[in-house]
């Protein structure tokens, strides 16, 4: 159940209130860790100690290996989690929607319904106190350590009652119980087909790279770059890292039209998923896909 009105106002209030503790708090060791904190911090230490291992099973087919992790999961995040799920920007068939779905929990990223809330709680409390990963509480909060800190994203924000349409659905239901089996067979099969060789660099090199790659999503694009729209946040365009991103470096154009399927508006502006959610337009299996006026670009833009 949603907060009323009242209750979303004395929560707003609490969290300006603890603003300055909450920094404190959120001292990496000066605090409760919770056990899906740990959980989350011992999964991403050992993905980094996997890209150690690395250099010492090199493989042509396992670097191949971390390039199909690598763009599988990413654009599972981008394509799936980002502008399908959490921004409704296209439609396409269920069983379509819920492979592109399990691709992005291939990148180790969580859940869609954990991945998605969190996003739109970034939208609707951009660059404020109750942002789940603000640059203004510091760079590598916004890049990683908002993660380990579960608690202090449900005081932001509140528990999940943003999702409702996809926890509706059995598939993600499924998946948020399941995650980790499935990351866990993930790694088994890698292990069976390849050795340490292809678990080092698929699981490691892959995931980490592409993790790595979505942080700076939300730490860089909020720090450094250039704006092309009027919006009330830090969103910013960061060329060189659109086509590591597969198209999602273009933020000040997302946080100008969140809902848009297109993120790179221009045509120099590389935007892989964008040409994904056109191919599938174009041979109808994706409908309903949306992009900003010519009036609603006049009116966001910072010239005239």
């Amino acid at each position: 159940m949603s907060m009323s009105s009242s209750e979303e106002e004395n929560h707003r209030k609490t969290v300006e209130d603890k603003a300055e503790m909450g920094r404190r708090k959120r001292a990496i060791w000066a605090r409760k860790w919770k056990r899906l904190d740990i959980v989350k911090a011992f999964a991403s230490l050992f993905v980094h100690f996997l890209c150690l291992l690395a250099p010492f099973h090199f493989t042509w087919p396992a670097l191949r290996v971390a390039f199909v992790v690598y763009t599988v999961g990413g654009l599972g995040i981008t394509v799936s989690y980002h502008r399908n799920l959490a921004h409704r920007s296209f439609k396409v068939p269920k069983w379509l929607e819920y492979l592109f779905a399990y691709c992005g929990l291939l990148a180790i990223q969580g859940d869609p319904i954990d991945w998605v809330s969190t996003h739109r709680y970034h939208h609707q409390f951009t660059d404020s106190v109750r942002d789940p990963h603000s640059p203004n509480e510091g760079f590598w909060f916004s890049h990683l350590l908002w993660l380990f800190d579960t608690g202090y994203l449900v005081e932001k924000c509140g528990r999940k009652t943003n999702v409702e349409d996809l926890k509706r659905q059995w598939f993600y239901k499924f998946l948020q119980r399941t995650v980790m089996y499935h990351i866990l067979a993930f790694g088994f099969l890698l292990y069976y087909f390849g050795g340490l060789s292809f678990l080092t660099w698929g699981m490691g090199i892959g995931v980490a790279m592409e993790h790595h790659v979505t942080c700076l999503i939300n730490s860089l694009c909020h720090i450094w770059g250039s704006r092309t729209w009027k919006t009330n946040d830090t969103s910013r365009n960061v060329w060189w890292l659109s086509v590591f991103s597969f198209g999602e470096s273009w933020h000040n154009n997302h946080h100008a039209f969140e809902s848009s399927a297109r993120q790179g508006l221009e045509w120099w502006q590389i935007d892989i998923s964008w040409y994904i959610v056109r191919f599938l337009e174009i041979i109808g299996l994706a409908t309903d896909v949306k992009l900003p006026s010519e009036s609603q670009r006049r009116r966001m833009a910072l010239v005239r």
